[in-house]
C-alpha cells in the first residue's frame, strides 16, 4: 500500500470515529510509524513496507478508541522540547506555556536579577515536571523543589529533568501538596497548575480526557477548588516576603480565586491574567512585606 493511500484510509475512519482534527491525526500517526514530516508523508509515493502497516494499524487502533496521540508516542513537544508523558501524567497544555511565560514576564519586572541571585521556587503538583524543567533553563540560578502526590508521575519528571540536563537542580518531593514542606518562608516563587476541572463537568469531557489522563491530576472537586481550598491557606507560610505566586485556573474561577486570596490577608498585587482567548487563565498573587 501507498503512503497516500494509507493515510487516506486512516482519515476516513478517523473522521468516522469522530476524532478532532481529523488530518491532523491521521498524519501525526502515519508521520510516526513512517519517521516522516508531514510535508514528507504528502509527497510520498512509496509502498510501505507490511510489518510497518501492521505497526501502523495497531496505533490507529488505539487512536481509534480515542486514546491521545502523546500517550501513542510517549512525548508531548511543550516551550519548543519533547517531554516524556504516560499515563501517569497530563498530556502539557498551551495554557501552561502561558503560566510560563507570565512567570517569567512578572520577574523580569523585578528589581532582583534572577540570572545572578539564587532563587528558590517551589512547583507544586509537577505532574511531567514541564514548568519544573522550563524554569530551571530559563531560571539559571534557580533551585526547584518539586513536589507531587504521585510516585509515578515523578518518575516521568526525573526522566524529563535528566532529558534536558536539569536534575541536578530539580528536587522531588513525594508529598500531598505541602505535607512534605517545612513551614516557613524558604521560596522566593511558589507556582502551581492544580487540579482544577469541576467533579459535575467530568460527563461532558472528551473521552480523550475522560478516559485516559489521570482523574487525580484533573478533578477539583465542587467548583474546582477543592484541592486549592486545601494548600492556598498555607502558601503564605513557605513565601519569602514579596514571594510571588502563579497558578493556573479554570476559565469561571477568576472571582473565587481573587475571593479566596483577599480573604487571607496575607498578599497584594492580586491579578489574573487572561490566555490566548480571552479567558482568565493565570492568577497571581505576592506575598506582603512585613517589617519586624
Amino acid at each position: 500500500m501507498k503512503t497516500l493511500d494509507l493515510y487516506q484510509s486512516s482519515l476516513r475512519r478517523l473522521k468516522e470515529e469522530g476524532v478532532p482534527d481529523a488530518e491532523i491525526e491521521a498524519s501525526l500517526l502515519l508521520g510516526h510509524v513512517l519517521n516522516l514530516s508531514r510535508a514528507q508523508l504528502f509527497l510520498s509515493e512509496n509502498e510501505i513496507p507490511p510489518h510497518l502497516v501492521r505497526e501502523f494499524e495497531k496505533i490507529l487502533a488505539r487512536r481509534l478508541l480515542r486514546e491521545p496521540f502523546a500517550y501513542i508516542a510517549g512525548e508531548q513537544e511543550f516551550w519548543s522540547l519533547p517531554f516524556h508523558v504516560s499515563k501517569d501524567v497530563l498530556i502539557p497544555r498551551p495554557e501552561t506555556e502561558i503560566l510560563l511565560e507570565v512567570i517569567l514576564q512578572v520577574l523580569q519586572g523585578d528589581d532582583r536579577n534572577v540570572d545572578t541571585v539564587p532563587f528558590l521556587v517551589l512547583d507544586m503538583g509537577t505532574g511531567s515536571g514541564v514548568i519544573s524543567v522550563v524554569l530551571a533553563k530559563e531560571l539559571q540560578r534557580s533551585s526547584i523543589c518539586s513536589v507531587d502526590l504521585s510516585l509515578d508521575a515523578q518518575k516521568i519528571a526525573f526522566q524529563n529533568a535528566v532529558r534536558h540536563g536539569v536534575d541536578d537542580r530539580i528536587h522531588f518531593v513525594n508529598s500531598n501538596w505541602l505535607g512534605g514542606i517545612r513551614l516557613e518562608p524558604l521560596f522566593d516563587l511558589v507556582v502551581s497548575n492544580p487540579p482544577y476541572v469541576a467533579s459535575e463537568t467530568f460527563p461532558g469531557l472528551q473521552p480523550e480526557v475522560q478516559q485516559y489522563e489521570p482523574r487525580l491530576a484533573l478533578d477539583g472537586g465542587e467548583d474546582g477548588m477543592e484541592q486549592i481550598h486545601v494548600f492556598a491557606p498555607l502558601v503564605a507560610d513557605i513565601l519569602k516576603p514579596e514571594g510571588r505566586f502563579f497558578m493556573e485556573i479554570g476559565a469561571d474561577q477568576g472571582e473565587m480565586v481573587m475571593d479566596l486570596f483577599e480573604s487571607l490577608g496575607s498578599f497584594d498585587s492580586l491579578v489574573i491574567y487572561d490566555d490566548y482567548a480571552g479567558l482568565p487563565r493565570i492568577f497571581h498573587a505576592r506575598r506582603i512585606y512585613t517589617a519586624h
